[in-house]
């Protein structure tokens, strides 16, 4: 296929991406400081002091977790991403093979969706302040009325036009809105420490007084909300590090990243990093502590009420911006999975369909207010997929075995890598569910992928035993 004809069809969808539409470091600076400097920052942030976190435990944890997670893009996302040059469902079907990888693409699509509908369910929480529809509680698990339906509705369908209009348009959406939204979510900090202070009527003068009122009113390391897990530094450190383990150590950004051109430009990850999940979850988690210190009856963690509170109308459009922004990448990725199991299709109708799914999946609450386990789940179900690509890539061309099996043999279903996806699914369930403190759902991902990649190598080098 010549580049006009796949520049026609979508975006080398199938076809390494050619250097001469690579891009520099810039657009992704601006893509991922937008995509992580998000709406749900205000769902997430909350959640940790909801979850009991003390000030050194959630500092300490954002700045160590959010660095393994700059390197996790910098050292195994980005150097196959620019030497490869593939989408992800793409390079994945040339070592898994067709039915193999739709399942994996069908499995990865609906997660993406459900992902981005708790960003566009963020959004709405905006527009329930503005026109004052009721809205869904922190326990609620439906639609609780006609106004937030037409919400959800409307704001999912201006984020899948734009997603469907293509990496280009994603990337200037992000590169306009990143350096405002930044700004206000550093506003809802200081003011939110402002209030705080105020209300408190505490004497903050000095870094010493300014740390008193954070280890006192705001982190207290206290006992955690009825129903949640307490958090440690640990907990904090691991989320951190793992809530996007599906895009840079499950190897999703793949697909965004082979636009770089270079393999350090997978740095920019650090924008949204330290901006997002760092500085907006900790002004996010002021606001809530505050709401609480003024009302400890009002858990409900509804974005839209507390930007408002901290920033007016101002808080109110940074919140619906900002789920557009990370919810537009989001389903640009779930367009991929999805036109990978139908290739024949245009690229901006499944797209168009990927947010509408979206859209009805954010109609239901139940996903947003309980971000934190679900992305730990989603991390890990896509997690062993990234280990067999790091070792398709890296490790069997050392060990003289074939990389892109499937493609190789023009195989259907590569068993080594199904066989390692389910089995090390099963093994990390299986020490979820034995209850021990070490093996949460955020900790078992880390050996998850060890072993998923123990298991790939040594079942490609049974299979592939007696080749030449």
């Amino acid at each position: 296929m010549t580049e006009e004809k796949q520049e026609k069809h979508g975006e080398f969808e199938r076809e390494p991406v050619p250097v001469s539409k690579t891009r520099g470091l810039k657009a992704f600076v601006g893509m991922y400081a937008g995509e992580h400097c998000a709406g749900t920052e205000l769902m997430i942030g909350p959640l940790f002091v909801a979850a009991g976190v003390s000030a050194f435990d959630v500092l300490g944890g954002l700045f160590l977790g959010n660095l393994l997670a700059v390197l996790s893009w910098m050292f195994l996302c980005a150097p196959i991403a620019v030497r490869a040059r593939l989408t992800l469902y793409y390079q994945l079907e040339k070592i898994c093979g067709r039915n193999l990888v739709t399942l994996y693409n069908l499995a990865n699509g609906v997660m993406f969706c459900f992902l981005a509908g708790s960003m566009i369910t963020v959004s709405a929480t905006a527009l329930g302040v503005w026109f004052n529809f009721p809205m869904p509680g922190l326990n609620d698990l439906l639609p609780n009325s006609v106004g937030w339906v037409l919400a959800v509705l409307g704001i999912g369908t201006i984020i899948s036009v734009v997603a469907a209009c293509g990496y280009d348009t994603v990337s200037k959406v992000a590169n306009i809105a990143a350096p405002w939204m930044v700004l206000v979510f550093f506003g809802f900090g200081i003011i939110g420490l402002r209030q705080f202070i105020e209300v408190t009527g505490a004497e903050v003068n000095s870094l010493s007084s300014l740390w008193e009122l954070c280890t006192t009113s705001i982190w207290t390391g206290g006992d955690p909300l009825p129903g949640q897990i307490k958090f440690t530094f640990w907990h904090v450190t691991f989320f951190a590090w793992f809530c996007n383990m599906a895009m840079h150590v499950g190897m999703s950004d793949l697909s965004v990243l082979r636009f770089a051109k270079k393999s350090w430009h997978g740095v920019a990850s650090a924008s949204g990093m330290y901006v997002g999940h760092f500085m907006a979850w900790l002004a996010a988690s002021i606001l809530y502590a505050l709401q609480l210190h003024m009302d400890p009856t009002n858990t409900n963690v509804l974005p839209g009420p507390l930007a408002y509170r901290a920033a007016g109308v101002a808080g109110l459009v940074c919140v619906i911006v900002a789920g557009w922004t990370t919810a537009n990448p989001t389903i640009y990725r779930a367009g991929l999975a999805f036109q990978a199991i139908m290739p024949n299709k245009s690229r901006f109708a499944v797209t168009i369909g990927t947010g509408l799914l979206a859209t009805l999946a954010g109609m239901f609450p139940a996903i947003a207010m309980r971000l934190l386990g679900f992305v730990a789940i989603y991390g890990l179900i896509l997690m062993p997929m990234g280990a067999v690509i790091f070792a398709d890539f890296w490790i069997l061309p050392k060990l003289g075995l074939k990389q892109y099996y499937a493609e190789h043999r023009s195989l259907k279903m590569n068993w080594a890598a199904g066989i390692a996806w389910i089995a090390t699914l099963t093994i990390c369930v299986a020490l979820v569910l034995s209850g021990k403190p070490q093996f949460q759902i955020y900790f078992v991902s880390l050996p998850g992928w060890f072993i998923a990649s123990a298991l790939y190598i040594g079942l490609s080098k049974l299979q592939q035993k007696g080749e030449a």
